[in-house]
């Protein structure tokens, strides 16, 4: 039982700490001492080119050293997207939550299948053409009163 704690832990730790590199990786690579470093890096690059001959060793410097940049930066714009979606939708969950009369069940809507979203996103393609023939602007709609409203349309073949 012991061990299995100190395992947790430690990957626990390793965790936090990546997570810890990666938000400063992200703060940093997003500011303008990057994009200054990266300048003086490709100028650097550039004057040298007549020292090395603009050799093809010269050329797999800049190749190699974006190309590693590049892979370890789609992590890490990966990573940060992926926050702040989450952030975003987490926000948007609580507004839902707190709007007398919105639909709880939109809540969680990030975890539906591709299937259910289209689903959905047809009763809202209804609600909105409810609303476009209703001549009362203040009054609200569900996504119930949307289905009920219009007919279904043909299922095509």
């Amino acid at each position: 039982m012991k061990n299995t704690m100190e395992s947790d832990k430690r990957k626990g730790g390793f965790r936090l700490t990546l997570e810890r590199l990666s938000l400063t990786s992200t703060d940093w690579a997003g500011g303008a001492w990057a994009f200054a470093v990266a300048c003086a890096f490709v100028l650097a690059w550039a004057v040298t080119g007549p020292v090395f001959h603009f050799s093809d060793t010269w050329q797999l410097v800049i190749n190699t050293a974006t190309s590693i940049v590049t892979f370890l930066m789609v992590f890490l714009i990966q990573r940060a997207q992926n926050k702040e979606s989450k952030a975003v939708q987490l926000k948007l969950n609580e507004i839902v939550a707190a709007l007398k009369g919105a639909s709880n069940r939109l809540i969680g809507v990030e975890n539906l299948s591709e299937d259910e979203l289209r689903t959905l996103h047809e009763h809202y393609v209804r609600l909105t053409q409810r609303a476009e023939n209703d001549t009362d602007i203040h009054k609200s709609l569900s996504v119930e009163e949307a289905h009920d409203a219009l007919p279904e349309r043909s299922a095509t073949p």
